[in-house]
Parts: structure tokens; sequence; C-alpha cells
């Protein structure tokens, strides 16, 4: 990479941040991926593996913090599972969109020509670098700061009940994209007493079974189906 395309990467994230970085370098390691470093000669070239897993932890624990201000009266169940619809990888695939991080992303050839510059899984952890990254240079207090104005739209959903991601209309919109076809939505099972039924369902699409979903209300159940298939064929196109 040319210093011109790094202190673009540099001037633009920036920007959407609201943070320079102090070194440059932490930034650059949180956008190369494995198969990039292994393609190059440079032995003292890092990926953004280790930023990864640190990331993670000081996601984990951000998101954990600003849940205990939000949900005072909250039990410990409540709140796992309020983080989890932030932090899982729907969470940091729909960050890493927002600040368009697969453009600055470093692949090897191979995965550049699978696409993963789109894949869920790529962009996730890339988000849990950059993350990682931030905690280094600036240290958590920034960091904190930094994620709660990044993620504060998904806890004010979640504040107000209102469903963190609507995958049903994700995944359509997907299909009808890429397959001109939609996903179809059959229930296969519903079972438990009736006032506190469970419910099965699978999604096909073109007649192919894709995924299926658990919950406790048919909708629930549709859009957990929704969610796998989602990120499968955001995956691999050519399931």
């Amino acid at each position: 990479m040319n210093s011109t395309s790094e202190k673009a990467i540099l001037d633009e994230l920036s920007k959407k941040l609201g943070y320079r970085f102090r070194k440059p370098e932490l930034l650059m390691q949180a956008f190369r991926h494995a198969s990039y470093v292994n393609e190059q000669s440079d032995s003292n070239l890092e990926d953004n593996e280790r930023l990864e897993f640190l990331g993670d932890a000081v996601l984990d624990l951000a998101i954990s913090h600003f849940l205990m201000e939000l949900f005072k009266d909250a039990e410990e169940g409540i709140l796992s599972k309020y983080r989890a619809m932030v932090v899982d990888k729907a969470g940091l695939y729909e960050m890493a969109l927002k600040l368009n991080l697969g453009e600055y992303l470093l692949l090897g050839r191979g995965e550049e020509q699978s696409r993963g510059r789109e894949k869920p899984s790529i962009l996730a952890n890339t988000t849990e670098a950059l993350i990682g990254a931030l905690y280094l240079d600036s240290g958590f207090d920034n960091t904190m700061e930094i994620i709660r104005r990044l993620f504060s739209p998904l806890l004010e959903k979640i504040a107000t009940k209102e469903t963190v991601y609507d995958f049903k209309s994700s995944l359509q919109e997907y299909t009808q994209q890429t397959y001109k076809a939609l996903p179809e939505y059959r229930l296969m099972e519903e079972f438990g007493p009736a006032h506190d039924k469970t419910f099965k369902v699978v999604l096909a699409l073109s007649g192919v079974v894709l995924a299926e979903g658990i919950g406790k209300s048919k909708k629930d159940a549709e859009q957990s189906a929704a969610k796998e298939a989602f990120f499968c064929l955001k995956e691999d196109p050519n399931i």
C-alpha cells in the first residue's frame, strides 16, 4: 500500500470515527487480512487477528457497561440477551457497512476473487480489529466514547423495544437482486402449551431449503431462519 492510499484511509476514517490515530500502523494492521499477509515477503507484517481478539473483549465490556446504564433493573440473563443482539455477527457486520470498512481491506488474491470484501464474517472481524486498534492507540475511555457514538442507534432500538434487525426484508431484497427469486417460509411444527408455544419454520429459495428457525412466535421463527439464510448466502452466493 502506498503512502497516498494510506493517508486517504486515515483521513476518511478519522472523520467517521471522530478520532485520528497517533500510530497509523495500528490502523493499517486492522485491515490486513491473514490471506494478504500470507502472500507478502515481509515476515514482520502482522495480520489483524490479534487486534480482532482484543477488540472482541473491549466491545463486550463497553456494551455491557452501556446496557447496565440503560437497564438498571434488568437481570443478568436479559442483559446477556441484549448484548448478544448488539455484538453478534449481525451487529458487527452492520457497523462495518456503516463505516464502509470493506473498501479499506487488504485481502489475498483468493479472498479478493471470492468477494471477500462483502463476506459478513470478514467484515465483522474487521470491525473488532478496528476497535482493538482504537483501544491500543487511544486507551479505554476514548474507545468507550467512540463505541457509544457508533452503537447508540442499536442500543436505542433495544431500549425502545424495536426490532434491531429485519432480516426478512434484507433477505428478500438480496434474493430478488441476486437470484430473481423470493424466499418461502413454511411452518413445520408448533409445540408447547397454548400460552407458551414454540414455532419451527424452514426457509426455501427456488425449492431448496436453506435454513430453519425456531421462535416463540411465527414471526420470530421466520426472522431466525432469514438471518441464517442471509449470512449463508452472503458468505457463499453459490449455495
